[in-house]
């Protein structure tokens, strides 16, 4: 299984004939294995070169770029190996028709709702502190009556909400209070945790996506638009309960995560890079945890999951099968 580099440290990448090595800002040098590189997400200040960026692509390997707060500034997206004109034509026939587009677009919504219950009940046979679900669950019968994408947006958006209400009885910790959903900046402990990864997540299945036929700047429930990808954005949504919540509540329950790995930024709450770094060795480890697949009837990996998801959505777009967002299972 090839790895994900995470550099935090500032410096420069070089390429040396076929090798790529980091140099740190004390002039140490790492040589990263190149042939067993998935992707390389940068969080300190790196310098690169057209050299490297070109290696970069002969190699098939992405570099995502956050901020120093830990926000997700781009990609470095090398030339696409595996794209074809029949799949971009069909993304873009189901994109035009508002029927189809709509009905992709439910079946992501409907991916998410479905694994939100799978956690909020994961949670409450564990414990009978939850709060009533009746509320959340009378959203499933309304998915499929959304007639509009941006209608379909705003129904999300309050089963989200409805959501987060269950996260501080799972959690039961008052410095990780929920209170409301805040982006750019997060303003409180519990925010800054989400959106980082989310982050995450978004470019995880970016580079799942890279390896596959699809092309990530069609997406259907996210907008197509002025924005540089957005299938990604529409698969994440399924895998945002299963990753991205379940880790965090096992970082905080586990008092792995504490009130001082953050600092306040820009009229927000941020995440130092000593909680950054907690936080990515864990999300790496979590991508790599295997779990039996209720139909392969073997042990796949997160990240292949992810992986996976990409290709049922080909089949369906080119008629081969129709599409179905993977349902959890503890």
């Amino acid at each position: 299984m090839k790895k994900t580099i995470y550099l935090f440290s500032n410096g420069e990448i070089h390429r040396k004939d076929n090798t790529v090595y980091f140099l740190n800002e004390s002039n140490e040098k790492k040589y990263i294995p190149v042939e067993q590189i998935n992707e390389i997400l940068i969080f300190g200040e790196v310098t690169l070169n057209k050299k490297l960026l070109e290696f970069m692509t002969q190699k098939e390997i992405i570099i995502h770029y956050f901020s120093y707060y830990g926000y997700y500034m781009g990609s470095f997206y090398p030339r696409e190996h595996y794209n074809s004109g029949y799949m971009i034509l069909n993304q873009c026939k189901h994109y035009m028709d508002q029927a189809k587009r709509l009905d992709l677009a439910n079946t992501f919504v409907r991916g998410s709702y479905q694994n939100i219950l799978k956690v909020i009940n994961y949670y409450k046979n564990k414990s009978n502190i939850l709060p009533d679900t009746k509320e959340i669950e009378s959203f499933e019968s309304n998915i499929n009556k959304v007639k509009s994408i941006e209608n379909l947006m705003a129904f999300e958006g309050q089963i989200r909400e409805t959501y987060y209400q269950f996260f501080d009885y799972i959690i039961n910790n008052k410095d990780f209070a929920f209170e409301t959903r805040t982006r750019r900046p997060p303003k409180n402990y519990l925010n800054a945790l989400i959106s980082f990864g989310n982050s995450l997540l978004y470019v995880t299945v970016l580079s799942e996506i890279y390896k596959t036929h699809l092309d990530p700047r069609i997406g259907f429930l996210h907008t197509t638009n002025f924005r540089r990808f957005t299938l990604n954005l529409d698969i994440a949504e399924i895998f945002k309960p299963i990753l991205v919540d379940r880790l965090i509540f096992n970082l905080i329950n586990k008092n792995e995560i504490q009130k001082k790995h953050f600092e306040k930024e820009l009229n927000g709450i941020m995440l130092k890079e000593s909680g950054r770094k907690i936080y990515v060795e864990k999300w790496d480890k979590r991508l790599k945890e295997t779990i039996n697949h209720p139909n392969l009837k073997r042990r796949i990996s997160y990240r292949r999951l992810i992986r996976m998801e990409c290709y049922k959505l080909e089949k369906h777009l080119i008629g081969d099968k129709i599409y179905k967002p993977y349902l959890h299972y503890w």
